[in-house]
């Protein structure tokens, strides 16, 4: 175990004491660790892509595990004359955000750098600014930011990207949960109440209560609330600064994150590049991570310059705020469609009756109208996306579905199955293997499932060694390897949470399928759709298990493939509240050996584990 949940990551702070009375989390490994990246770093200092031995580790901290971060659990407003403890409003927004920390390995064994100078923490309270199209827009304007060309920290970063120049892509995904709204809607005009209404701010279903805590902004900017002054009066517009993908530089601590609003604005589960070519755009993926929802991509406007290899934020400016958005629309007939999401394109103007976008910042902080308004295609949860570095084909994981979600009579080719309570991973083909592309050719890679479920469910084939349910993180390694992590609730009574690996196939390496499912109401549908080889053609194989309660998420192999980093999330996750998930885990072990189960009592805590072969070679091969 390398990095824990409340590790100091400076030098001359305490040991982590976990039993909740730890206060400085600005200064410690936040919670729930998430996507992550590995950058390393070359003898003077520089990004340096191949480097295996030393670089640093950025780690994003999606959420809080509350029955183990206090020390006597949550206290609510109610229960403390009406607002929050600030002592534990202040753990809490701190135990957000990203780590970045160096990691050395040193005769064989990896460590944290304590004293590096490129350890930070980014937090909920750290000072972010706003770039691209939606950058001083009046739907950003706020009491808080009265130019809307700043906000306050970043929160439920999922997952991750990286960019060709050595930055970090800190992805914000429930973001809209932490907001409270009131019945405003008589204060708001129709454009603004569809707005909220979309991205439902107000809805939430993991409110904090951090407004309650302090009157000063940092706090009480989470009541959206619009009252019958003007936008600058209150946090109306507050939660249009979130949801976007905020890029740091792990390089360069001092400096502010920057989010990237042209990536557009929803529950971003991640960012992921293409490779980069000189002289080509740089191509990034996205999953809006809510039930039917779509799948997106950025194109950028400029070509790629490898001189900018270590440009930092400022080739973040030239790449990442200027380019073009695209929605996906997958065909029942194997084919697929990016459209445009531009201002004045498909639309998307003024006069639209269903949102009356002025400037491509409008479209940008209305994304999901926009994408509704061009009819893209509504999926499965979109979670994470990987791009092979070999074929550039694109894989995503679609998670789950339920009766809501995909009755019999809404299932399509690219979303087939009614119920889907297991998920699938789909993959395309741009054309012309030109990742810029407007049109591309799909099929399924795999459908989770148990392995007793008949083959019209469980249509790849899987095994007990191999059955999986709900994909969600996915990383395909330099070799051509396809790793797949599940954060699943359907399988738990044959396994946790676990982490699998495969060599793929290609796009087209199947065969046309009828598939034929029925939903909770005895409905059934018939759909054909395209289903890649099956899991022993693909030597799908289970890689490793994590402990009970956990989500496997985040991965990282080293250039020289001898190390692998794997986050494990809320292990002890379902167990009581009066005794801290203790009685459903006690991982990791005091001795930081992650094949231990822990000692009776100890509180379990998300962490970093780094993983390599007893005789010191490759991985998987």
């Amino acid at each position: 175990m390398l990095f824990a949940k409340g590790d100091p990551i400076e030098a001359g702070v305490s040991e982590f004491l976990n039993d909740g009375t730890d206060v400085d989390f600005d200064r410690r490994s936040g919670d729930e660790h998430d996507g992550m990246w590995f950058f390393g770093i070359s003898d003077d200092g520089r990004y340096d892509p191949e480097r295996s031995d030393r670089g640093i580790l950025c780690i994003n901290h999606e959420n809080l595990e509350d029955n183990t971060l206090h020390e006597n659990g949550v206290t609510a407003a109610a229960d403390n004359g009406g607002s929050r403890p600030l002592t534990e409003v202040d753990r809490e927004m701190n135990g957000h955000g990203v780590s970045c920390i160096e990691v050395r390995r040193n005769e064989g064994r990896w460590e944290v750098v304590r004293d590096s100078q490129y350890n930070r923490r980014v937090t909920i309270f750290t000072e972010v600014e706003m770039k691209g199209p939606a950058a001083g827009s009046e739907l950003l304007r706020t009491k808080s930011s009265p130019q809307g060309v700043k906000r306050w920290g970043t929160m439920n970063n999922c997952a991750h990207g990286y960019t060709p120049w050595g930055t970090y892509l800190a992805a914000e995904e429930n973001w809209y949960s932490y907001f409270v709204r009131g019945d405003d809607s008589g204060n708001r005009t129709e454009a603004e109440n569809a707005l909220v209404n979309r991205y439902a701010i107000g809805a939430a279903w993991s409110n904090r209560e951090w407004h309650t805590a302090s009157a000063t902004d940092l706090y009480v900017r989470f009541d959206a609330t619009a009252t019958t002054g003007t936008a600058l009066e209150d946090y109306r517009n507050e939660p249009n600064l979130h949801g976007y993908v905020t890029e740091i530089d792990p390089f360069r601590p001092a400096q502010k994150p920057r989010v990237r609003t042209a990536f557009g604005r929803f529950a971003h589960e991640g960012a992921w590049a293409a490779p980069a070519e000189a002289g080509k755009p740089l191509v990034f993926y996205m999953g809006d991570d809510a039930r039917r929802e779509y799948v997106y991509k950025y194109v950028s406007n400029a070509n790629w310059d490898p001189a900018d290899a270590n440009g930092g934020l400022a080739a973040g400016d030239k790449y990442l705020d200027d380019g073009k958005l695209y929605v996906a629309i997958f065909s029942d007939d194997g084919t697929g469609e990016w459209k445009e999401l531009g201002y004045g394109v498909n639309g998307l103007d003024e006069n639209n009756p269903e949102f009356p976008f002025r400037n491509q910042g409008d479209v940008m902080i209305a994304t999901r109208i926009a994408a509704d308004i061009v009819g893209a295609t509504k999926m499965d949860r979109p979670e994470w996306a990987a791009v092979h570095p070999m074929n550039r084909e694109v894989y995503i994981t679609l998670t789950n579905g339920n009766q809501s979600n995909r009755p019999a009579d809404d299932a399509d080719a690219a979303n087939p199955r009614a119920v889907n309570s297991n998920g699938h991973i789909l993959r395309w083909k741009e054309a012309g293997s030109n990742n810029a592309a407007t049109t591309f050719e799909w099929d399924i890679f795999l459908f989770g499932s148990g392995a007793d479920r008949g083959s019209d469910y469980n249509i790849s084939g899987l095994t007990a060694d191999n059955e999986f349910s709900s994909p969600d993180g996915i990383f395909i390694d330099h070799r051509g390897l396809v790793w797949i992590q599940t954060d699943d609730g359907g399988l738990r009574d044959t396994t946790n949470n676990q982490m699998l690996v495969a060599i793929p196939g290609t796009v087209g390496d199947g065969s046309g399928r009828t598939i034929m499912t029925t939903d909770n109401n005895s409905s059934t549908s018939t759909v054909t759709s395209f289903v890649g080889q099956n899991a022993e053609s693909l030597q799908l194989k289970r890689f490793f298990v994590g402990p009970k309660g956990c989500e496997i998420t985040g991965i990282y192999l080293t250039p020289d493939a001898r190390t692998l980093f794997v986050n494990v999330q809320h292990p002890g996750e379902g167990g009581s509240a009066d005794q801290f998930n203790t009685d459903r885990s006690n991982w990791p072990a005091p001795s930081r050996d992650a094949t231990q189960v822990g000692e009776a009592g100890t509180r379990p805590r998300s962490a970093t584990v780094v993983i390599t072969r007893e005789d010191g070679g490759e991985i998987a091969v």
